[in-house]
């Protein structure tokens, strides 16, 4: 009596086992939770990513955009192969880098700098003026600063060797943007710093002049030493 007792509360576990082990009506919900969470950080990790990568382009469209607006200064007086550049047209050629950054905001850590390079008959590369100009979030217009640069530093170490021509102008910009995830320390673990430069030549002009440097030849010529 008591070996069938026993087999038949045997048979009743194996049976309850069985039953639980085919029992799957929890198994999607189990893996949604664990699924869930992975999604959520590729997706959110995929729009930080896309975002930082449509903000490293404005910084290089902002780079190129300073040096070609300067670059395209002119002198209206015949005879005159130089062209001179205020603080007024230097900040409203800092100014256009607001709609390009559009829709993204500009922190405190948007810096922008341009700078004239002249290159001596050594080759040797030296800053001819420079200026610098910071936007915050919500500024209409670019804010004038001082520039790290200043004229008679040697910076033959940043052109592009193809650049280092004899007795040549170049306009310098550079550009520094710090991008502030929406997910950090959950998708990026900290700011990411942007910068880009971008050359190019005075195209109607020889040099161009900002408060007084270089300073001009009474022939109103470029100097070329």
């Amino acid at each position: 009596m008591m070996m069938t007792l026993m087999s038949r509360a045997w048979f009743q576990i194996r049976l309850a086992a069985a039953r639980l082990f085919a029992d799957s009506s929890g198994i999607a919900a189990t893996e949604f939770a664990v699924i869930v969470p992975v999604m959520l950080v590729m997706f959110f990790g995929t729009v930080e990513f896309s975002s930082g990568v449509a903000v490293n382009r404005k910084v290089t469209l902002i780079s190129r955009t300073l040096s070609d607006l300067t670059s395209q200064a002119a002198t209206t007086t015949p005879g005159v192969w130089w062209a001179p550049v205020t603080d007024t047209y230097l900040q409203n050629v800092f100014t256009a880098s607001i709609a390009i950054l559009t829709p993204y905001v500009a922190n405190p850590g948007t810096t922008m700098q341009l700078s004239e390079i002249y290159v001596d008959t050594s080759g040797v590369a030296k800053i001819s003026w420079s200026k610098a100009a910071t936007i915050g979030a919500g500024a209409s217009q670019a804010t004038l600063a001082t520039s790290t640069r200043t004229a008679g530093d040697v910076v033959t170490s940043l052109v592009p060797s193809a650049l280092l021509v004899h007795q040549t102008y170049l306009i310098f910009s550079e550009v520094n943007y710090v991008y502030i995830p929406v997910g950090i320390g959950y998708i990026m673990k900290a700011n990411v710093t942007m910068t880009d430069v971008s050359y190019s030549r005075p195209r109607q002009v020889t040099c161009l002049v900002y408060n007084s440097h270089p300073n001009v030849n009474p022939s109103n010529t470029c100097p070329m030493t």
